[in-house]
């Protein structure tokens, strides 16, 4: 069952791989006008091929589920692939009540590299921990995850937006930080690939070292170690000495991890910036210049107020109950909750903004991208880095 589970999950990768082509293909389509599909051909070809490979991650789903005996999103390889189901699910919705290929266009590779982010973490099927072991950990992390997946559509509208109404024939802190997006998205694709090529050579390096509660542990290494764990020593022969070595407090291995994304985008980035010879926002313009920003902005915003109340109740309400039956309090400020508050709190002010100072188009736009990045940085940095109560996720 696991291996059929693995399978399914691999086919629906594969789906969204050929729906993000083809719906790159419905750009250059004849028929598409400003948003509407009309008779475009290739916006309905990766319409149902996403559907299926929707389908085919539904599957992988339900048959871990039944391969662990409880719901797979008890660590970051579950939860974030759960939340790239309910990211293309979502994007599956909103098609077809708005009609818009290019969003696919755009959706579709941030679907992508979540997924295969997700592949970079350990994907063995383990017993749950004590604390784990309530039905409002399923409740509360699925639906934390639907409402960051809908929130996430609204990240895609605004990057849309953003690229097509950006000057980008001239530098400005607008361009500057639109690019630095791209930047992030890069690096993504930048752990994707060196994570996949260390695999590949099958590296491996131990450190004996003293945790946070001043006992002896071992933690194994994927990646050359740039920053070593607290107190640590080397035990695996012919691998590099890690370069710093962190305090307790912080995951070195998972820092190490950050540090190799970025490194390794970094490299990618100049790469791409050295072919095209221009910002990368600016390559994408020409192919967005049928837009109808009208469209993409009540998107952008529909997808907040849809997303946010469904986050609201999954990243607070439901994650308060779980955390009073599991450790006997509903608040405790740990860090995994103080980034969903901080979360819930900007959207509570993207919705103010938009609704009370009348912050629509570009405004709108930056900040559903913000929220993008609020979210991830909760995701990856806090899940990665910084101990916490919820460190078990990473594993």
């Amino acid at each position: 069952m696991a291996n059929l589970s693995a399978n399914l999950l691999y086919v629906a990768f594969i789906l969204y791989l050929i729906a993000t082509v083809l719906f790159a293909g419905s750009i250059r389509d004849k028929h598409i006008k400003s948003g509407k599909e009309g008779k475009n051909r290739w916006a309905s070809f990766a319409i149902l091929t996403t559907i299926i490979g929707f389908v085919a991650q539904l599957g992988y789903f339900i048959t871990r589920w039944i391969a662990a005996g409880h719901a797979p999103v008890s660590n970051l390889f579950e939860f974030i692939t759960f939340f790239g189901l309910a990211l293309v699910g979502a994007f599956i919705v909103i098609y077809y009540i708005y009609k818009t290929p290019m969003l696919g266009a755009f959706t579709m590779p941030v679907a992508l590299l979540i997924i295969a982010y997700a592949s970079m973490f350990p994907r063995e099927i383990s017993p749950l921990i004590p604390a784990l072991q309530s039905d409002w950990l399923h409740i509360h992390v699925t639906t934390a995850a639907i409402g960051s997946a809908i929130l996430s559509i609204s990240f895609a509208a605004g990057l849309l937006y953003l690229v097509k109404a950006i000057d980008q024939t001239k530098p400005s802190k607008q361009t500057f930080w639109l690019e630095m997006v791209m930047y992030g998205i890069i690096c993504t694709l930048g752990f994707v690939i060196a994570t996949s090529v260390f695999s590949a050579m099958d590296y491996e390096a131990n450190f004996n070292w003293i945790d946070k509660n001043e006992k002896e542990a071992v933690m194994e290494y994927k990646l050359p170690a740039l920053t070593g764990p607290h107190q640590g020593t080397l035990t695996t022969d012919g691998v590099m000495e890690p370069l710093i070595e962190m305090p307790a407090i912080i995951n070195a291995k998972k820092l190490n991890t950050l540090t190799w994304s970025i490194l390794v985008g970094s490299v990618l980035y100049a790469l791409l910036r050295v072919i095209f010879r221009k910002r990368l926002a600016a390559v994408l313009q020409p192919f967005v210049k049928n837009i109808n920003l009208d469209l993409v902005d009540e998107i952008n915003y529909r997808s907040v107020l849809i997303g946010f109340p469904v986050f609201t109740l999954g990243a607070l309400i439901f994650a308060m109950i779980w955390a009073q039956i599991a450790w006997t309090r509903f608040w405790g400020w740990d860090p995994k909750e103080v980034w969903a508050l901080i979360t819930f709190l900007f959207y509570a002010a993207y919705l103010h903004l938009r609704l009370s100072k009348g912050w629509h188009g570009e405004k709108s736009a930056w900040l559903a991208v913000i929220g993008f990045v609020i979210i991830m940085f909760n995701t990856v940095f806090v899940n990665l880095v910084i101990a916490g109560l919820h460190s078990y996720a990473g594993s």
